[in-house]
């Protein structure tokens, strides 16, 4: 039976890897824009209006913290919900006005954020290992 080192587990890599982006994301955005927050905002900004549900499903969240997501963007007026046209018991989640601006803005550092995770590797080490994470899906 092989050792079990656990620096070389790829669970322990990720999670420290994880954490080291986390704190690049909290110097680099806005304090009120969370990683959930943003990730919502920006699918509604790539994609326009969507279903709650979709949201949650597009930005990788269950439906518990999507919905508490969409509550306090909402609270922060941020989103706004209203029925949806082809089907009244379903509402549509979108960026206001002030949701969009806030996101366009995070957009930039969100950007950076991503640059300086990648930082210590090579545009191809770059590429390569978003392309081995997207397998690990």
């Amino acid at each position: 039976m092989r050792p079990y080192i656990l620096e070389d587990q790829i669970g322990f890599i990720l999670r420290k890897v994880s954490q080291r982006h986390s704190t690049i994301f909290s110097d680099h955005m806005p304090a009120d824009l969370t990683p959930t927050r943003f990730a919502a905002m920006a699918k509604l900004l790539e994609r326009g209006a969507l279903s709650q549900n979709e949201l949650g499903r597009l930005t990788a969240m269950d439906v518990a913290t999507i919905k508490g997501v969409v509550d306090r963007l909402r609270q922060r007026k941020l989103v706004i919900s209203k029925k949806d046209p082809k089907d009244a018991r379903r509402q549509l989640i979108s960026l206001t006005a002030k949701g969009e601006r806030v996101v366009q803005a995070a957009v930039t550092d969100a950007l950076v954020v991503s640059d300086k995770t990648a930082e210590p590797l090579t545009e191809v080490e770059t590429k390569q290992l978003l392309k081995l994470l997207c397998k690990l899906q």
